[in-house]
């Protein structure tokens, strides 16, 4: 460790670039990180809220909920408690001159979805004609109170309270009566609805029925699972140029200081001791660089706009840090062969 550090010191501009450019790759993993789970986040934060386990919804809409349309002949004839029947419609809500593409969430009185509805102001609907928006829509100009016309109804709404946590695909949600999903979807009265969510696990269907879970329902949204894909690929890719950096860097060094260490070799000095100290050396670098880097994106979390979907978990990033910090040490492998390697006469000699 002392050997290890002294060296760090003593060549502060080599191992700082070192640091620095390992610093930049840990930071951009940490923010694509975030912005991947942010993005995955207003996928899936209302369905999330909602306490769901299993969706019950038509086989046509091909797992998109928000497509898919039931008749009272499609409904199972029994289903457990803490199930609701829900209605979808995506469209614009409309405020005077402000605009913005929403999804209307029809729900009955008795819905138990409607009690795991957190409100960040304002109250649950409680007649027809009246909803509650997601929070994300004050940015946009909707004000509680306010008259609002949502999707195909020629109807006017009123804005009663705004709901943590409204977002469906990357929608805000508009959370209203059951009732009106109909004229809001522009369907006929034959439609009750575009599935059943239950809190607890669904097994009757019916013929042109199909049950998804959770996970399965949020993987069928549009977009969803290459959104994820093409992240962790990025994420991936990071990680494995951090590695070959590392292993660049440490092969150069090496292969600088290879006299020195033939001498050292020659008065004694132990293989493991030489290669104990090359590890050292990778783990301070490593940990420096990705302690700083970490440390530069919980700054960045802080100073980041709300409107940027970027997600800053405490427990991610901490994994993250710990893989970099283990995959970076596979990258001084290559390095300590070398050193293994050395034969004082051969390197002295020449």
């Amino acid at each position: 460790m002392f050997l290890a550090w002294q060296e760090i010191k003593k060549e502060k501009l080599r191992y700082g670039l070192v640091i620095g450019v390992i610093l930049l790759i840990a930071y951009l993993i940490f923010i694509l990180s975030a912005l991947a789970q942010g993005l995955a986040s207003q996928n899936t934060a209302g369905v999330d809220s909602w306490q769901s386990q299993s969706v019950l919804l038509s086989k046509d809409a091909n797992g998109n909920l928000a497509q898919s349309m039931l008749t009272k002949a499609d409904l199972p004839s029994s289903q457990p408690a803490k199930t609701d029947r829900v209605g979808l419609a995506q469209g614009i809500l409309k405020a005077g001159d402000a605009r913005q593409s929403a999804t209307y969430v029809g729900l009955e009185k008795e819905a138990a979805i409607r009690q795991t509805i957190k409100l960040s102001s304002g109250r649950l609907n409680q007649n027809d004609q009246e909803v509650v928006l997601g929070d994300s829509l004050k940015q946009s100009g909707f004000k509680l109170h306010q008259k609002v016309q949502m999707g195909l109804s020629q109807d006017q709404y009123t804005v009663v309270g705004f709901a943590k946590d409204g977002l469906y695909n990357m929608a805000p949600v508009v959370y209203g009566s059951l009732k009106d999903w109909p004229s809001v979807k522009g369907v006929s009265s034959d439609f009750v609805g575009s599935g059943l969510i239950s809190q607890q696990k669904l097994t009757e269907k019916t013929k042109n029925t199909e049950i998804l879970t959770k996970t399965a329902l949020f993987n069928k949204m549009p977009g969803y699972s290459a959104q994820n894909q093409t992240f962790l690929f990025m994420i991936a890719f990071l990680v494995v140029i951090s590695i070959v950096i590392v292993a660049i860097f440490l092969y150069i060094l090496t292969m600088q200081k290879l006299e020195n260490l033939a001498v050292l070799k020659a008065q004694g000095i132990p293989t493991s001791y030489l290669v104990l100290n090359t590890l050292t050396q990778t783990i301070l670098i490593l940990l420096l660089a990705v302690g700083v880097g970490t440390a530069l994106a919980a700054l960045t979390g802080l100073a980041i706009p709300k409107a940027v979907p970027m997600t800053f978990d405490p427990l991610l990033m901490t994994g993250t840090a710990i893989l970099l910090i283990i995959t970076g040490l596979i990258g001084a492998i290559i390095p300590m062969r070398i050193i293994a390697k050395i034969d004082p006469v051969s390197v002295i000699g020449g």
